[in-house]
């Protein structure tokens, strides 16, 4: 700008320099020409009024004279009789000349010549004198373009100082003009001193200022709404602009793929995941296509949905939404080997149960062996019905579709129910059963409660050494009630203690065939203690034994 209005002042000044030199070299030439013009007048008038006063001149003393005019006598017939200039003899006739035409007639003439070839102007002015003659006064000057072009050289000496003088005031002038403007305070436009001309661009700025400053506010609050919603939420959110650039990604999203939240920022997407399903997304929902796919990353499963932004036919972005399914996907799995467990489970007894039946419906079972047979079939239809019966209970308790009434127990009683329950199968391993602590109340469904202390028990004299020990521990502190059911059992190998609340997982199926469990016990502590919101603690060492714990909230 500065160099702009430095160019504009310093043309300005030459353009109005050198118009103002041609205007004051035509008004000199034009007083010039008028004084001229003048001149002629008032000699032709002294020659004229000398012949008429003293008598015909001697004028061959003007041919002598140095003088810028040129004279010439005419006779009325246009026959030259004198000129200062030339040779009377070899000029041809003047009677056809306007201003001799014009003062043969008039008294008095007057005419001007251009010579195009020479570039001058020569006035004439001619005088009839008394004899009836004519003389005539001439003088020639240059042509104002030619006086002006010959003045060029002069007017370009004069504008070569001025020249300089200009380029250092347009300098200066340019400094003060611009300084102020450097010098806005572009913070608040209404608080400048500075031209009146700028007011009502500053008061156009400043309102201007405001309404940015309403549209950021709006903004930063969309901002931070869009923000608060997406960093508050399970799902990874991840918007990628046309060219795969990551525009914006989420907690979650960030979590899910182990990087900071804006560490990728303006990163291709393939910096987040190599996948194939990634890479799939992202290309069908640029190509303008949705898609779904499932993503694999260490232990957990996602649900990968692409989903693509339009303007009109053209795609702007793509957002994707990655939803962790790993729960369902294992649940799902879980129900998968639970079903195929089931079957088995089923299976066995019943293929026992019928094999049994078979060989007595064709006799091939001796007399004495009857009751052996009988009893075999008896045993596997009561594991038959115990399975039955632990399947119904876990898919009520996965449903939490219990009829049942919540009421306050005491665990330390209800404990000392359970084990008097198990006391026969105790005394038969000659494992010593103990329930001791306090009162402690619950709130709960019963017969879920009485599931749970049975099978602790029931699995920990089960899988134990004869003689060895079982101790139920009720304690109340710090508004948790803890059910401790410890013994100096077999324990449980560090590599299985994660799964042994599963469904059907045995640490040795031979052994536990032996004792008579359905796999379903420990499952359905698991679930009734999620039914009571309650949390399992598991403590074990092979050799050594188990202590299992549930803790309840308290009363």
């Amino acid at each position: 700008m500065k160099k702009r209005i430095y160019q504009s002042m310093l043309l300005l000044a030459l353009v109005t320099i050198f118009c103002t030199s041609l205007l004051i070299t035509g008004v000199i030439y034009r007083e010039f020409y008028r004084r001229m013009q003048q001149e002629i007048r008032n000699e032709a008038l002294l020659l004229a009024a000398s012949y008429n006063q003293n008598g015909p001149l001697d004028f061959s003393k003007l041919a002598m004279e140095d003088t810028t005019s040129r004279i010439t006598w005419v006779a009325e017939d246009g026959t030259v009789l004198f000129d200062n200039r030339a040779e009377p003899a070899g000029m041809e006739n003047h009677g056809n000349r306007p201003e001799i035409m014009a003062a043969l007639r008039d008294g008095a003439g007057e005419a001007v010549h251009l010579s195009k070839t020479l570039g001058t102007q020569t006035f004439y002015r001619a005088v009839r004198l008394t004899d009836g003659t004519v003389l005539r006064v001439s003088a020639s000057i240059h042509s104002v373009f030619k006086a002006v072009f010959g003045l060029l050289p002069y007017i370009a000496l004069m504008l070569l100082p001025v020249f300089a003088l200009t380029m250092l005031l347009a300098n200066l002038l340019t400094g003060k003009i611009i300084v102020p403007l450097n010098n806005l305070n572009l913070d608040e436009p209404l608080a400048n001193e500075v031209y009146d001309e700028l007011s009502p661009l500053l008061t156009r700025m400043a309102r201007q200022k405001e309404e940015i400053a309403r549209q950021f506010q709006k903004l930063r609050e969309k901002q931070e709404e869009f923000n608060a919603i997406t960093e508050n939420i399970r799902e990874g959110i991840i918007i990628l602009n046309s060219k795969g650039q990551i525009l914006s990604l989420n907690k979650s999203a960030a979590a899910i793929f182990g990087v900071g939240a804006g560490e990728n920022l303006n990163r291709h997407f393939s910096t987040l995941n190599r996948s194939i399903p990634l890479q799939k997304a992202v290309a069908a929902a640029l190509g303008g296509q949705p898609y779904e796919d499932t993503l694999t990353k260490g232990e957990n499963t996602f649900d990968l949905l692409a989903s693509p932004v339009l303007a009109g036919q053209q795609v702007r972005g793509v957002i994707l939404f990655i939803l962790d399914i790993t729960e369902k996907h294992n649940a799902e799995k879980m129900r998968r080997e639970f079903t195929a467990n089931v079957s088995h489970e089923l299976k066995t007894p019943l293929t026992s149960i019928l094999g049994y039946a078979e060989l007595m419906k064709n006799g091939m079972v001796k007399p004495e062996d009857m009751a052996a047979a009988a009893g075999r079939i008896y045993a596997e239809a009561r594991h038959l019905l115990r399975l039955v019966e632990d399947t119904i209970k876990l898919s009520r308790l996965d449903e939490q579709n219990l009829q049942l009434p919540w009421e306050k127990i005491d665990l330390l009683a209800l404990a000392q129910e359970v084990a008097g329950r198990l006391a026969p199968l105790a005394q038969e391993k000659q494992i010593s059963l103990s329930v001791s602590g306090e009162r402690a109340v619950v709130s709960g469904v019963r017969p879920i409660l009485e599931d749970i202390v049975y099978n602790l028990c029931d699995n920990a004299i089960k899988y134990n050494w004869e003689k060895g020990r079982v101790e139920v521990k009720v304690a109340a502190a710090a508004g948790e009630v803890r059910l401790t059911v410890q013994d100096n059992g077999f324990g449980i190998p560090r590599e299985h203690q994660g799964r042994i609340f599963e469904r059907f997982y045995r640490i040795d199926r031979s052994h536990s065939r032996a004792t008579g469990g359905t796999g379903l016990g420990l499952s359905i502590v698991k679930h009734g203690a999620e039914l009571h919101q309650a949390r399992l603690e598991l403590d074990s060492e092979p050799g050594k034994g188990t202590a299992v714990t549930v803790v309840f909230r308290s009363e």
